[in-house]
């Protein structure tokens, strides 16, 4: 399995690349101007999970990471 770093990292980067599509219409527009404003209705199904998963993954690695050192192996 990754480090705690890696996850902890992927977790912060995969998060605030969903916030900023989903709280900005950057997709919208994007979508718009290859001609696939079809699909933007459907991009809430799509981006509230990832948010939800990557904010999730970013708690996990941080605990994570904070119980490293304590673990009794």
């Amino acid at each position: 399995m990754a480090n705690s770093s890696t996850l902890l990292k992927a977790g912060i980067v995969g998060s605030a690349i969903t916030a900023l599509c989903c709280f900005t219409p950057v997709l919208v527009v994007l979508f718009g101007t290859l001609g696939l404003a079809t699909w933007v209705g459907y991009l809430d199904y799509v981006l509230m999970p990832a948010l939800v998963f990557f904010v999730g993954l970013t708690a996990y690695a941080y605990f994570r990471k904070e119980n490293e050192g304590t673990s009794c192996r």
